[in-house]
C-alpha cells in the first residue's frame, strides 16, 4: 500500500545503527546501509532523505536510549556508587561486540565528514543532555555535601572523561584499566568523608 513502510521500520533502523557504529558516518555509503538493513538504497531515500537525515533518525533513538539508560545507572542512593554505575554503564557500552564497538557520539564527534551543523547539534544536544543528568544527581542533597567542586563542573569533568575513556579504550582495549582510571576521577570528586 502507498504510504506505508513495505519493510520492518525498527529491525531496519537498527541495523543502520549499528553500520554508523561500526564504520563511522563518513566511511559509510548508502548502498552500505541498504546492504545492512536489507532495504533498497531507493527506499530508505524515500523513507528517510540522504545519508544525513537517515543517520539524524537513528541517532536521535540511540541518544533517547543512551539517555535513560544513563538515568538509570545513576539511582543508587551513594553518589559515588552511582557514578561507578554510570561509568561501568558506559564503559560496557563501548567494549560490547568483537571488535569493540566503541561510541558512536565520539566516533561521530571527530569524523571529519560528518561536519554538518544538524549532526554537530545533535551530538552537542547529547553531551549536554548527559552533563545535565550528572548535574542533576550532583546537586542532589546527598551528594552536593560530599563534591569537591560544584555540581555543574563535576559534571562537565565527568562527561570530557566519558570522551577521553573512549579513546584510551580504542588504545588499550583494557576495560578494567578503564574503570580503574573512573574510579580515580571519582574518588577525586567524591572524597571519602570518612
Amino acid at each position: 500500500m502507498v504510504g506505508q513502510r513495505q519493510f520492518d521500520e525498527k529491525q531496519a533502523l537498527e541495523s543502520v545503527r549499528d553500520v554508523f557504529w561500526h564504520k563511522g558516518y563518513g566511511a559509510t555509503s548508502m548502498q552500505d546501509l541498504a546492504a545492512a538493513s536489507g532495504v533498497l538504497r531507493g527506499s530508505l531515500y524515500n523513507a528517510y532523505g540522504d545519508k544525513e537525515a537517515l543517520f539524524l533518525r537513528v541517532y536521535a533513538d540511540y541518544a533517547d536510549q543512551f539517555l535513560a539508560d544513563a538515568a538509570a545507572a545513576l539511582t543508587h542512593p551513594r553518589v559515588d556508587q552511582a557514578l561507578r554505575d554510570f561509568f561501568d554503564f558506559t564503559i560496557t557500552s563501548m567494549t560490547t561486540g568483537v571488535p569493540t564497538r566503541g561510541c558512536l557520539t565520539t566516533k561521530t564527534a571527530i569524523d571529519t565528514k560528518a561536519d554538518g551543523e544538524r549532526i554537530r547539534a545533535a551530538v552537542r544536544g547529547l553531551l549536554d543532555d548527559m552533563e545535565r543528568l550528572l548535574e542533576r544527581r550532583l546537586s542532589a542533597d546527598d551528594a552536593r555535601p560530599r563534591l569537591a567542586v560544584p555540581p555543574a563542573e563535576a559534571a562537565r569533568v565527568l562527561i570530557t572523561m566519558t570522551r577521553g575513556i573512549v579513546v584510551m579504550e580504542r588504545v588499550y582495549q583494557d576495560a578494567e584499566r578503564l574503570r580503574a582510571t573512573a574510579a580515580a576521577l571519582i574518588d577525586a570528586l567524591v572524597p571519602d568523608m570518612g
